[in-house]
């Protein structure tokens, strides 16, 4: 098959959406099927391979480093048409979704978009009042949604959310996979030393932006009560984002400020160490689709504490690979310091996890389960 996955996020800019267009493009890839991707220009010079198309691009005004694709391009209009497409593959609602439903419409072929995005918790980057820029979104999502030949929900609670809003567009459920020859349990301590870390501390863990809609605020706050429940604690934030200085404000502020590092930007394929080296993992998002790091910290035998919300709460399973709480700093903070004291129970979660992201995360099962759902909307068998 042929698929043209059109993205208004790609590298070298990352987040969940890029990192689930690399990994189904590579997994397509691998299964022999042809994959073209379709996305901004990078906002700086970046050196792309044959497969990837740059539509011309603007900055984000409300987001540094992030880039908005302008979505009418005569001279990529005419590629994805010459290169025949079976299936357009949509990433977003807007900006190269638009482009990707006119194309495959053009051209009589099928149209399947993934809602990676609750759309209306990320209002607050348009300069709008957000109830406004949340409701449009909302229904402009939904109504693009409607649209699709098919529709990609990351998690179960999406898919029923589609449906409650009256998409009537068939909906199937299929996570971002993990690459678990990648992501996989590993020696704490060898990890430790290959990152320059303290070989006894316990030791936390954050992976992902640093931006708004995470609250990691809550996970700096909450390890501020952590430090002083367990002796030696330290915090790694592995990560960017917009909201970065704030967050390092209030680290600084922090009765553990001496306990909390950033590390900054890390690649995804450099990101295992981290996993692998860290005692506990904390997650505080209510804005998630999947949560895809805590399945990547579950594929590296790594518990978790999370806020429960949507997506989280099917790939943390409280009380077997981790605990959920409600969105508290101190319930927060006191699920955590009971594991860390816990190594016992910690252990087993950290089976368990692993266990469960074998099961339910991998990559190329993932993969498989959206080329049968190509196959079948091109009329061929599953």
């Amino acid at each position: 098959m042929r698929i043209g996955l059109f993205t208004n996020n790609y590298l070298p800019f990352r987040g969940g959406v890029t990192t689930a267009v690399e990994t189904l493009r590579q997994g397509l890839e691998a299964q022999g099927h042809r994959a073209w991707v379709f996305a901004p220009a990078a906002s700086a010079p970046h050196d792309d391979p044959a497969f990837v198309f740059r539509y011309p691009s603007v900055p984000a005004p409300t987001y540094p480093g992030f880039a908005l694709p302008l979505p009418f391009s005569r001279r990529w209009s005419r590629t994805a048409l010459e290169l025949d497409l079976d299936i357009f593959h949509a990433q977003h609602p807007f900006l190269l979704g638009v482009t990707a439903r006119r194309l495959a419409r053009f051209q009589g072929r099928p149209l399947v978009f993934t809602y990676h995005t609750r759309y209306e918790k990320y209002a607050h980057y348009v300069p709008l009042p957000e109830p406004l820029v949340a409701s449009l979104a909302v229904r402009l999502a939904s109504r693009f949604a409607g649209s699709a030949d098919l529709v990609i929900a990351p998690s179960a609670r999406i898919a029923e959310g589609l449906a409650d809003l009256g998409v009537r567009a068939p909906i199937a459920v299929i996570p971002t996979g993990v690459p678990l020859d990648l992501f996989r349990p590993g020696d704490r301590g060898e990890a430790r030393r290959a990152l320059a870390l303290d070989e006894d501390v316990p030791l936390c863990l954050y992976v992902g932006r640093l931006d708004r809609e995470k609250s990691v605020e809550r996970v700096i706050d909450a390890f501020g009560s952590i430090a002083l429940a367990v002796s030696g604690a330290r915090l790694l934030l592995v990560g960017q984002g917009s909201h970065e200085p704030a967050l390092k404000r209030l680290a600084a502020a922090s009765p553990a400020r001496d306990a909390i590092h950033f590390a900054g930007s890390v690649a995804r394929e450099e990101l295992p160490p981290y996993y692998q080296a860290a005692d506990l993992f904390l997650f505080s998002s209510e804005t998630e689709t999947q949560g895809l790091v805590l399945a990547e910290a579950h594929a590296c035998g790594l518990p978790a504490v999370a806020v429960r919300a949507s997506g989280v709460d099917e790939v943390v399973r409280d009380g077997e690979t981790g605990l959920l709480t409600k969105a508290d700093v101190e319930e927060l903070a006191d699920a955590a310091i009971g594991l860390l004291l816990d190594a016992p129970r910690r252990s087993a979660m950290a089976l368990a996890a692993y266990a469960l992201a074998a099961r339910d995360f991998s990559a190329p099962r993932q993969v498989e389960a959206m080329a049968e759902h190509y196959r079948r909307l091109l009329g061929g068998p599953a």
